[in-house]
């Protein structure tokens, strides 16, 4: 007989963090089941779509600052500077909100679909 405990191991019991991360697994599958199949296309969506909430108010902004340089005359402030740069934090107040709305509604129904299936 072999006296070394490394030889004949006793037989493992499931530890529970592999049935929490089987439980976990499964909830995710049947949420994604429920929303259905998001391409690789919804999330580079999903990036275009801050991207121009953050550009189309600095361009507009910028345009701005244009026409009033162009009528005004040079004077002290660069309204086209200006107008850009409000644009641009507009643009930013806007994806940010836009984002964190999103986030949200996705961590409440992450929190109702993990409450509904247990």
């Amino acid at each position: 007989m072999n006296s070394d405990p490394r030889a004949n191991p006793a037989p493992a019991e499931p530890s529970r963090s592999v049935t929490e991360r089987v439980g976990r697994r499964a909830i995710r599958k049947l949420r994604s089941r429920r929303r259905g199949h998001r391409p690789v296309w919804y999330a580079l969506g999903m990036y275009g779509l801050v991207g121009w909430s953050v550009a189309i108010p600095a361009v507009a902004g910028a345009a701005l600052g244009i026409w009033l340089d162009r009528g005004r005359g040079h004077g002290r402030i660069s309204w086209t500077l200006t107008l850009l740069f409000a644009g641009l934090a507009v643009g930013c107040l806007n994806a940010w909100l836009w984002v964190k709305r999103e986030s949200e509604e996705n961590h409440n129904e992450n929190g109702k679909a993990s409450t509904d299936d247990q």
